[in-house]
């Protein structure tokens, strides 16, 4: 009945569609056909020569258990019914049956090679047979390899290389070493913000979304250069003044530090209005304070135009933070500054047993030379501009497309009820991602509130996977 029915979908007209799924019966039936059955109803994945082999493993009912019983209860998942990954390659994801899916959040920004680039895993199993971990009291090339490498991409005085294992982690040992640099405690991030979920990070987070209620004393939140709902539209220099009068009115008038994000990621893919970081690091520094650039996102290249996502504001750093995608997956983070703020760490001793380890230094130093050679920060460019096009085209035909925004392939769809009000569309994305995800596509979301699609995408992703991620949006987005 099943192959009866596929056939007639296949060659039918829309209106034989209707008469067909008339019944209640075969409406059902026509649910439960699989994309690759209905080609000329649902949009085609493109196609992808992997074969992942077969899964023996637990099922979700059984990984479900044992999250519930014995990991943390804050955990979350996507969609209604969530998905066991077990397997990937490149741009894409498998689940435990094999099927496949194509992956635009990445990892949430960190995947940015693809998945198993087989040039990573080779440096990570090279390195791994050979010593897995020692201690960087000891000497070992891998890191040292890395940190050159690293400090090439990063321009003036930015040189001198920290190695930690999250962006948390990063953020939180930059904030330390401009307060102590300084002799300042004052320091001021951007409402909206996510610089991570440790104690002197989440004071610099800016969202009562990811804050709990314990002392964070000496932050300081300045108006966000939101150009979708800010009061100033895309004048970032009328935002940039709350930047100074936080500094007149609520410091000392001198401070530690400034930071914040180029393209706030967890806050919706809103890259910050032109004109907002040059006017924002002269009051910081006229204050005495460094600038330090959040780059856990939007750096290695995701932005396509540029390798840092600082560098399209055309401002230098005096720190700069990163992680996610430093290591396509690897627990890997650095923060990079000028020898002269470097020396702050000299006056105790400063030591991190894991932060350097020589398999993901060696991974990491895979990756950049794989985004040079693949070209994927051209990829990006090109790519990502091809698939904004696209969504800006989707917003012209669906009202409930508020805002597309970002730069290569860190693009944000913001979805409203009305354009007007901008009222968030928070239970409608949740229905248009589960639709996405039955067609295979997997998109993350964010913004404050929910309501933000985050396409994230590892940057080898193509134009035909662009294509694929739109229609189906456009699909799903229809079925409202």
């Amino acid at each position: 009945m099943q192959r009866v029915l596929t056939r007639e979908l296949s060659s039918s007209s829309s209106s034989l569609l209707a008469r067909l799924c008339s019944s209640r019966k075969l409406a059902q039936l026509a649910e439960a056909i699989s994309p690759e059955q209905s080609n000329a109803v649902l949009p085609k994945m493109p196609p992808f020569d992997y074969a992942p082999p077969p899964y023996t493993g637990p099922r979700i009912e059984e990984i479900l258990r044992k999250r519930s019983e014995f990991l943390s209860p804050s955990m979350f998942y996507f969609y209604k019914k969530p998905l066991n990954i077990v397997d990937g390659k490149m741009q894409y994801l498998y689940d435990e049956d094999g099927r496949r899916y194509l992956d635009a959040f990445g990892g949430i920004a960190t995947v940015c090679c693809g998945h198993c680039h087989p040039d990573v895993i080779e440096a990570i199993i090279n390195q791994t047979k050979r010593l897995q971990h020692s201690t960087v009291v000891y000497l070992n090339h891998a890191i040292a390899d890395f940190a050159e490498a690293l400090a090439s991409k990063l321009p003036g005085d930015l040189k001198v290389v920290f190695f930690t294992n999250s962006g948390t982690e990063a953020n939180e040992l930059a904030l330390m070493m401009a307060r102590l640099y300084t002799g300042c405690h004052d320091v001021v991030s951007v409402r909206n913000a996510y610089h991570g979920n440790a104690a002197g990070t989440m004071g610099a987070t800016a969202q009562s979304n990811w804050k709990f209620n314990i002392v964070q004393t000496g932050m300081h939140h300045a108006l966000n250069p939101d150009q979708y709902r800010g009061a100033f539209g895309s004048d970032g220099e009328k935002y940039a003044k709350d930047v100074q009068e936080i500094i007149e009115f609520g410091t000392s008038g001198h401070v530690a530090a400034f930071i914040s994000e180029a393209i706030q990621g967890v806050g919706g893919i809103l890259e910050l209005a032109p004109g907002y970081l040059p006017a924002a690091y002269k009051s910081i520094r006229k204050a005495g304070g460094l600038c330090i650039a959040d780059e856990v996102q939007s750096g290695f290249a995701r932005t396509g135009s540029h390798f840092w996502g600082f560098e399209a504001h055309g401002v230098v750093p005096d720190i700069v933070t990163m992680a996610k995608g430093i290591g396509n997956g690897l627990p890997i983070g650095a923060v990079v500054t000028t020898p002269e703020i470097a020396k702050v760490l000299t006056r105790r001793s400063y030591f991190n047993t894991f932060g350097g380890n020589p398999v993901c230094t060696a991974g990491g130093l895979a990756v950049l030379k794989v985004l040079e050679k693949e070209r994927l920060q051209e990829n990006a460019l090109v790519v990502g501009s091809y698939l904004k096009g696209r969504l800006e085209n989707l917003q012209e035909k669906h009202d409930i497309i508020g805002d597309v925004r970002g730069r290569g392939l860190m693009l944000g769809v913001e979805l409203v009820t009305d354009r007007r009000s901008k009222a968030p569309a928070k239970a409608e994305i949740l229905r248009v991602m589960d639709q996405m995800k039955e067609m295979g596509v997997l998109v993350g979301k964010g913004g404050f509130y929910g309501n933000v699609f985050r396409i994230t995408p590892p940057l080898c992703f193509t134009k035909d996977d662009a294509d694929f991620l739109v229609d189906s949006m456009d699909l799903a987005i229809s079925k409202l």
